[in-house]
């Protein structure tokens, strides 16, 4: 897979909800970057769209991720989501990579899309199972990515307009 470009990616969030982030491990760090990601992804033009999974059980997006997101997130019950975000490369964060993300990102390998997931901004309650779910990704040919790698790729230049900002933002 080549570097990520805004122009050909979307970044999609899975189920980073109030009630699920407090039980995973290194959750701040994870809601951290996810953050980063969706700020970055407004400042260069990249799409963004957003899961709940089971939202009555474990509610809603957190407040620092909700209040960026340009639309709602889809509500689901299935683990993996059912969503067509778009063309592009798919960029993937959120939780649980072992479950809702796994499932997400080999569906949509099934389907032919590319997708990258930004193992930083993904996690599990179990380190375990988030360093197998990567393995397991990787092995089905998805890109394994940093949250500053998918920021610079998508800028690609620092003479870019939004080089300061997103600068700040991994500061």
């Amino acid at each position: 897979m080549p570097l990520l470009s805004a122009e050909s990616s979307v970044l999609l969030v899975v189920d980073l909800q109030e009630r699920l982030m407090p039980a995973i491990s290194a959750g701040a760090e994870v809601l951290q970057n996810a953050t980063r990601l969706v700020t970055g992804a407004g400042l260069t033009g990249v799409d963004v769209h957003a899961t709940e999974q089971n939202p009555a059980g474990l509610g809603p997006t957190v407040g620092e991720i909700a209040d960026l997101l340009p639309r709602h997130a889809q509500a689901k019950t299935s683990f993996a989501a059912d969503v067509d975000p778009g063309p592009g490369t798919i960029v993937v964060a959120g939780c649980e990579a072992h479950v809702c993300v796994l499932q997400t990102v080999l569906a949509l390998r099934a389907a032919g899309r590319d997708v990258a997931v930004v193992a930083d901004a993904v996690g599990s309650r179990a380190p375990a199972n988030h360093g197998r779910a990567l393995e397991r990704m990787r092995a089905h040919g998805v890109d394994v990515v940093t949250t500053e790698m998918v920021l610079f790729e998508w800028l690609h230049d620092s003479g870019h307009a939004a080089f300061r900002d997103v600068q700040k933002l991994i500061r």
